[in-house]
């Protein structure tokens, strides 16, 4: 439990109220409320603003466990038999930026994002502010039927940010949020954009290993066999064993495995049409 509290990098009250006076003055109000929220979050610590900011505060500490997390991934990667293509900030404000700027281009594609605001930095802290949404549910808690309504979409937006030359990188269940009825993504991480083909293909894998557990393999590998080519599901297969090796996921990896070379044989979407 200590070396979990030694990651997670809290950061004291007084810090915080300190980040949220500046949030508040930059938009010319006062601070009436903070919510700090008790997220499982390695990589920053987030916290609600008179319910209508969300703000994300990133340490310096926050930063080394990003530097341990991508050394980690990329070492996964390898064993995919890919070069690494995750990439490290190396200051908070860096990693605030990059957050900024990866929620300004899927709202930019028409991607439901929280509303980009800004990101600035303060203390020696990274600080990114985006719109609260008040009413959300993260992918896993959500009912069956919703997930099922919305598992397409998942694999569509993916792919539109793969052909605007971009990836998710860290595409999870706490990632993806359901509100008034919209799929919104969140929390994008860094990924050379020289190995897109590769971070295309680990993106797809991550989106299986959600829905596999909510959905089931054939109904999840059937949503993404409407959107991703054969070239693509053949990919995304060689990812799953890495994925599966990470805390955040918990699904049958075989279960998968089995349902995309089924699909892969009778071809997806873009290969039966061409």
């Amino acid at each position: 439990m200590a070396f979990r509290r030694l990651l997670r990098g809290q950061i004291d009250r007084e810090r915080l109220e300190s980040v949220a006076r500046a949030v508040a003055e930059r938009h010319g109000q006062s601070v009436d409320r903070i919510e700090v929220l008790d997220a499982d979050n390695w990589l920053s610590m987030p916290f609600v603003l008179d319910d209508q900011y969300f703000v994300k505060v990133v340490s310096r500490q926050h930063s080394l466990v990003h530097a341990l997390l991508t050394t980690g991934r990329n070492l996964g990667a390898f064993s995919s038999g890919s070069e690494g293509f995750f990439e490290h900030f190396s200051t908070p404000a860096e990693m605030a930026d990059h957050e900024l700027a990866a929620a300004r281009k899927m709202h930019d594609l028409g991607i439901n994002v929280p509303r980009p605001v800004e990101a600035f930095e303060h203390d020696g802290l990274g600080v990114v502010v985006m719109e609260y949404l008040p009413d959300f549910t993260t992918l896993d808690a959500a009912p069956v039927e919703d997930v099922r309504a919305h598992a397409a979409s998942l694999f569509e937006w993916l792919t539109a940010m793969h052909e605007a030359g971009f990836a998710h990188g860290d595409l999870r269940a706490e990632n993806v949020l359901l509100s008034r009825g919209e799929l919104y993504f969140i929390d994008a991480a860094a990924v050379d954009e020289r190995r897109i083909h590769d971070a295309r293909a680990y993106d797809i894998a991550c989106a299986l290993a959600v829905l596999e557990p909510l959905i089931g393999a054939s109904d999840a590998v059937a949503a993404a066999a409407t959107v991703c080519d054969e070239e693509t599901l053949l990919a995304a297969g060689d990812f799953l064993d890495f994925v599966s090796i990470r805390p955040d996921h918990r699904f049958d990896a075989r279960a998968v495995h089995g349902e995309l070379e089924k699909a892969a044989t009778r071809g997806g979407k873009r290969g039966r049409s061409e």
